[in-house]
């Protein structure tokens, strides 16, 4: 499985490159912190995979890494090969990035 590192992710932030971010966390956890992602509950993510791109590259990420690795593990079996889980989640965002940031 590709990872991706929030330092990575912020550079796609930054240059503005073409990718997707795909937050898989309940909707409670998004409404806490967010990372401006399309919020898609792990739960839901196979059900609304019409919503998730094939064509640019997609960011999954979650709390700490294992549901977005969970919901890659799902897509790729519904065809997805451009799918990259974020590393250590918005857990990592918090410690790397934005130590301001509200995680529960």
């Amino acid at each position: 499985m590709k990872e991706v590192t929030v330092q990575e992710l912020k550079q796609k932030i930054d240059n503005n490159e073409d990718f997707q971010l795909i937050d898989v966390r309940e909707p409670f956890e998004y409404e806490t912190s967010n990372l401006n992602g399309l919020n898609i509950p792990l739960s839901g993510v196979v059900i609304e995979a019409d919503k998730i791109s094939k064509d640019v590259t997609v960011i999954v990420q979650c709390r700490s890494g294992k549901r977005s690795a969970q919901a890659i593990m799902l897509l790729e079996q519904e065809g997805f090969t451009n799918l990259s889980n974020l590393k250590g989640g918005i857990l990592a965002w918090k410690d790397e990035i934005d130590p301001e940031l509200d995680v529960y």
